[in-house]
């Protein structure tokens, strides 16, 4: 079979039966495939529907270069079996590789697989594999979803070897992060595996088949959030320890021994990191294996990633140095004694010596002659030092009495800039209201307290259809007019995964002022007198030309990219610590 990626394609395994040679030649390995999903929760067990797809609905006769929609042309087809067909496809349209399910429109799955992949449309989160279109057309029932050609699945990256505690970290954080936010939407994935994770070439983690999956294999759960923990916690197993935390082999990877029950991660592989283990102890269902540790089990998702976040954070390795060859002056390969070169050339024939070049005059015309040119070259180089000198003092004598001039003229002292005292300040988002009781944290002096903006997707520029005014900020009273010449911003994120920071002052007249366009509010305060863009969590703002005013508005317009934080899961957002103003 033709080597091709599998890097966004999101089927289930044949009902959880363990295939045929056939089957397994056929269809993908992408955690949904046709390998035997063991280890599964109590409430996905025995939730499959494996009757009705079998005896009704055959799949649909489509082939390579086959058309869905004059736009979708199907180029290979990864999966056939149930009833459905998965395809590599190009959407002609956008001139973009793409992923598609079908499955004919009398399939008993088909109305439940249409609502799962338009429900997870609306999630919108860029950790999940997007689904691009759900269609009903012509007897078909198709989903169109992402194809990622530069990501990896987590169960071709164990095949190598564990994870190093930081990437395993770092997948336990995504992904518990990721399920939360879609449990809060009301979403569940029932088929979480080290198929079903993929890592991008940035190092980021992107979860696939989110509702699809369980809709298109008819399963689920009684207790989703409990089911979806513990493929999380047996991800995080995998990860520690490259087996599988069952009895039963799956995904490339080894079973636990059998009769001995479930093994924590430390006691399993050497060098395992402890918090890592007791995590992933906590996260599956071990009937109390954890009860001596102290620690309550997760349940949930959020429980999960509240669970992480409580850990300290663990460190990338130190990236390894590989000194260079050493340098051979000759250029050649040096070989030993009595050894041809490198590669087997011949020596090359031993060059013949330099003649030397004939002896000077000794004769008394000669030596009269040396005697001459040294006299010469004497008297030239007294002459051309004594000219040199004479220059040198010229120029010494001029520039000290410019130093005494300009001494004189800088004797004045220098201004230097003073610190401005905020007296009160006000939010500013005449769209979208941020956080208005904490920007009292601003000037408190405290760096531990802080105002937040909400988190977006969007970024780094705000979106028009959810920030209207494509930025917010806040409000400064000086007091009184003042002479303000810079700002200085102390930040709560840098952009650890991509974006900036804008910021940008401009003089109002109070803290309410009047805005006559809030598509484009700073248009009422004219042009900015100060902006910087910053990827660190420090933005210095120079003002190039002093602005005498009383009120100064601090105003963002873009915002970083950086990990998840609680509440704040979008990847998107900010917070300012300290604001200071000089004059």
């Amino acid at each position: 079979m033709a080597e091709r990626s599998t890097a966004a394609v999101d089927v289930a395994d044949n009902d959880g039966e363990k295939p045929s040679a056939a089957e397994a030649e056929t269809a993908m390995t992408d955690g949904a495939g046709t390998e035997k999903k063991p280890g599964k929760g109590p409430d996905a067990e025995g939730a499959e529907n494996k009757t009705a797809a079998k005896a009704q609905a055959s799949p649909p006769e489509l082939h390579s270069g086959h058309k869905l929609a004059r736009r979708y042309r199907l180029e290979e087809c990864v999966t056939r079996l149930d009833g459905f067909s998965s395809w590599r496809a190009v959407d002609e349209k956008l001139r973009r590789a793409v992923g598609i399910h079908v499955l004919p429109a009398d399939h008993p799955r088909a109305r439940p697989v249409l609502a799962a992949a338009r429900s997870a449309a609306l999630l919108g989160d860029p950790r999940f594999v997007q689904v691009l279109d759900a269609v009903e057309e012509n007897d078909l029932v198709y989903v169109v979803h992402e194809w990622l050609p530069d990501a990896t699945e987590l169960a071709t990256i164990l095949a190598s070897g564990p994870l190093e505690p930081h990437e395993a970290y770092q997948l336990v954080s995504q992904v518990s992060q990721a399920m939360a936010a879609a449990h809060r939407e009301g979403l569940a994935h029932l088929r979480i595996d080290p198929g079903s994770v993929l890592r991008t070439e940035s190092g980021q983690y992107r979860i696939r088949g989110l509702a699809v999956m369980a809709a298109l294999r008819g399963i689920s759960a009684d207790q989703p959030q409990r089911t979806d923990t513990e493929a999380i916690g047996a991800l995080l197993y995998s990860a520690l320890t490259q087996r599988w935390p069952y009895e039963s082999d799956a995904y490339g990877l080894s079973g636990l021994p059998k009769g001995v029950g479930l093994i924590a991660p430390d006691q399993v592989r050497a060098g395992v990191h402890r918090g890592l283990s007791d995590l992933a102890m906590r996260a599956l269902v071990n009937d109390g294996a954890t009860a001596s540790r102290q620690e309550s089990p997760c349940t949930t998702p959020e429980e999960l990633s509240k669970a992480v976040a409580a850990m300290p954070r663990i460190r990338p390795p130190e990236p390894s140095f590989t000194p260079p060859e050493a340098y051979q002056r000759n250029g050649y390969p040096q070989a030993g004694y009595g050894q041809p070169p490198t590669g087997g050339r011949r020596p090359s024939p031993a060059r013949p010596a330099p003649v030397p070049p004939p002896p000077p005059l000794q004769t008394r015309t000669g030596k009269a002659l040396k005697w001459s040119v040294s006299a010469l070259l004497i008297a030239a180089l007294g002459l051309g030092s004594w000219q040199l000198a004479d220059t040198l003092l010229k120029e010494e004598s001029r520039s000290g009495s410019s130093d005494n001039s300009e001494r004189k003229g800088n004797d004045k002292p220098k201004k230097t800039a003073k610190p401005i005292k905020i007296v009160g300040a006000k939010e500013f988002s005449p769209t979208n209201p941020q956080n208005a009781d904490q920007v009292k944290n601003t000037w408190d002096e405290d760096s531990s307290t802080f105002w937040r903006t909400k988190s977006y997707i969007d970024s780094p520029g705000f979106h028009p259809k959810i920030v209207p005014s494509k930025g917010v900020g806040i409000i400064y009273d000086l007091g009184s007019e003042q002479r303000v010449s810079g700002a200085e911003l102390a930040l709560h994120y840098r952009a650890e995964l991509g974006g900036r920071t804008e910021v940008s002052l401009y003089a109002t007249d109070s803290l309410t002022p009047q805005v006559a366009d809030t598509s484009n509010p700073t248009s009422s305060f004219g042009t900015a007198f100060a902006t910087i863009e910053e990827t660190g969590k420090t933005a210095k703002l120079t003002v190039k030309k002093p602005t005498k005013t009383r009120y100064v508005l601090v105003w963002l317009t873009a915002l970083p990219q950086s990990p998840p934080d609680g509440p704040y899961d979008k990847l998107y957002k900010q917070a300012i610590t300290e604001v200071k103003f000089t004059g």
